[in-house]
């Protein structure tokens, strides 16, 4: 693409550096944990990140749980955000705003960093403005096909802008653009080790990203039984206490007989570092259709049926969708049509033509840039060569 710069290799830059990541929920995470496993050791990270999953839900995020798990510095911020709809959060949500670029430069004014990273969500925006006014380098990272809201306003202020695909460059100034591909956890990149299938029947893996689906958790709950007299269920529900899914499939669950039981893994969440492990043994995955999980998805190669989110900024779940569907490798079923019965008719339909998706899978693979964390690195140490010069 005319204007947008090929990231290269090493070049040769040896600075210890204190960076600053922040991520705005579990799709922005995912990359920055990719690239927190690549950082020299010598540098500092400190991760900026919601606490919580949802507003008004005090069950704690993805993103915090795996950083407090992996022992990695992590900040909290409280800030609002635009909904797309009138909810009883959104005036609170609104004043939260500035309550958010008020902690957003305490941290940066204490911490100090040299580079901030930020991969989008709304909490970026006020730790970018903050940065902004700090005069510290922004380098930001866009997973998307085409630009999230957030990243959009952050581009205004960054240095450089890291993109995972082509087609998104056109949404940001050429002259910042850095083309890096869309970085995957270490045990993506080697394949993994292959998890040990225990069970002879095809295994289904349903996942609903970091928060969890409720329209799939419905979904699936109305097939259940049938679905586990042929396959193994492995199924992240989330931890939504307002709809409780997790505790009522739990208890369903529990109505079955041992057998079905036994073929049914149900979690709140899937910790990074297994889901690996679970897309290398799935026959067949349901899922949202964030970028990264279909980045996630053309790694392994992995046949799906994607439930793209019915609304969001310019349909993008549905546009990510139909990129992994022409490359040969998924189907897409639309929430606001799709019944128990229609999603299970397309899971077996899937199965009877497997086959063909398995056969599209190395060229759809060749797309994934296996060195993207380090190429991201790269643009850091550039941002931060350049603020110590």
């Amino acid at each position: 693409m005319e204007g947008v710069i090929e990231a290269e290799g090493d070049l040769g830059y040896n600075i210890a550096m204190k960076l600053l990541i922040v991520a705005g929920g579990g799709g922005h995470f995912s990359p920055a944990l990719s690239v927190i496993e690549k950082l020299p050791k010598d540098w500092d990270v400190l991760v900026v990140g919601r606490k919580y999953v949802f507003e008004g839900d005090q069950s704690f995020s993805l993103e915090y749980q795996t950083a407090m798990k992996l022992d990695i510095p992590f900040k909290p911020l409280t800030t609002g955000r635009l909904q797309r709809k009138f909810t009883r959060y959104t005036i609170n949500s609104l004043f939260k705003i500035p309550v958010g670029l008020t902690q957003a430069t305490a941290i940066l004014t204490k911490y100090k960093p040299d580079v901030v990273l930020s991969f989008g969500g709304y909490v970026s925006v006020p730790v970018a403005l903050a940065a902004f006014i700090l005069r510290i380098p922004i380098v930001i990272h866009e997973q998307t096909l085409e630009a999230g809201v957030a990243n959009k306003l952050v581009a205004k202020f960054a240095r450089k802008i890291c993109i995972s695909w082509e087609q998104s460059g056109k949404f940001f100034p050429a002259s910042k653009l850095v083309l890096t591909g869309n970085p995957l956890r270490k045990e993506f990149i080697k394949g993994a080790n292959r998890a040990e299938r225990t069970t002879k029947f095809p295994v289904l893996y349903i996942t609903g990203g970091s928060s969890g689906s409720h329209a799939i958790n419905i979904l699936i709950e109305g097939i259940l039984e049938k679905l586990l007299e042929k396959y193994y269920v492995i199924h992240q529900a989330g931890d939504a206490g307002q709809y409780k899914d997790f505790e009522r499939l739990t208890k369903l669950q529990s109505s079955f007989s041992k057998e079905l039981s036994e073929r049914y893994i149900l979690s709140k969440f899937v910790e990074p570092a297994k889901v690996s492990d679970y897309l290398n043994l799935a026959d067949l995955v349901i899922a949202r259709s964030g970028m990264n999980t279909v980045t996630e998805l053309i790694c392994f190669g992995n046949p799906a049926i994607l439930i793209p989110l019915p609304y969001g900024q310019h349909q993008e779940q549905l546009k990510n969708a139909q990129f992994i569907k022409d490359l040969g490798l998924a189907e897409i079923a639309e929430q606001n049509v799709l019944t128990p019965e229609k999603l299970y008719l397309k899971i077996q339909h899937m199965f009877d033509n497997m086959d063909m998706y398995k056969k599209n899978a190395p060229a759809a693979q060749e797309l994934i840039d296996i060195n993207a964390a380090e190429k991201i690195i790269e643009v850091i140490k550039h941002a931060g060569d350049k603020k110590k010069a």
